[in-house]
């Protein structure tokens, strides 16, 4: 449905080289390819290892929508290596396979995709799972964010009744971090601090 913001630019983009995919069945003009007859007449049978295994763990495996905290908003580098490595994330915060998983954050950013689909993967999570709002019957992680707008609701009875355990993220300010256990009881909370173009991650594992 955005495809027609996409289309004037085609021309240019066909210049410098650019591919242009669109989810969906089309007709589209020379210069998009659609996504969708391509996923239709894909095989199901895996090709062998050595057409889809990297040569090199740290050639790019894709590219990543940052915000631009190092400047502005950007495409950033991703390593095959990067992630691999996200599929730890959810095992060094606590997480495990019995616990429901709920992402505040859109696909396209390195939390929402990377560390939450993969870092599920890694967990071994079996599919999705029914989640309240503060998370499934068995609990689970709540990005950090998602608590800084849980606040910002009127609060309601029964507030405390919930299955939620741990909630993992970006950081939060400690008036907001006192609020949120204050009104939602005793929840862990991990703070992670990355950079989608960075090499080093900050965990305080200690609150």
């Amino acid at each position: 449905e955005l495809f027609g913001s996409v289309e004037p630019l085609l021309p240019s983009l066909r210049e410098d080289g650019v591919a242009v995919w669109v989810l969906g069945s089309g007709p589209y003009p020379p210069g998009a390819v659609a996504l969708q007859e391509l996923l239709d007449s894909a095989s199901e049978q895996l090709e062998p290892e050595d057409v889809w295994e990297p040569e090199d763990m740290n050639d790019t495996c894709l590219y990543i929508f940052t915000s631009g905290t190092t400047g502005l908003p950007k495409a950033a580098r991703v390593s095959h290596l990067k992630s691999v490595m996200c599929l730890s994330f959810y095992e060094l915060v606590g997480a495990s396979s019995r616990d429901v998983v709920y992402l505040a954050l859109p696909l396209y950013h390195m939390a929402g995709s990377l560390l939450g689909i993969l870092g599920c993967l890694g967990i071994g999570q079996r599919g999705w799972g029914p989640v309240g709002v503060l998370g499934g019957s068995r609990g689970g992680p709540v990005g950090v964010l998602g608590g800084s707008y849980l606040m910002v609701t009127p609060q309601r009875p029964g507030e405390r009744q919930h299955g939620l355990r741990l909630a993992v993220g970006s950081g939060l300010r400690p008036d907001v971090w006192q609020s949120f256990q204050r009104r939602f009881g005793p929840v862990r909370i991990v703070e992670t601090y990355g950079m989608s173009e960075g090499n080093v991650t900050l965990f305080n594992y200690t609150g």
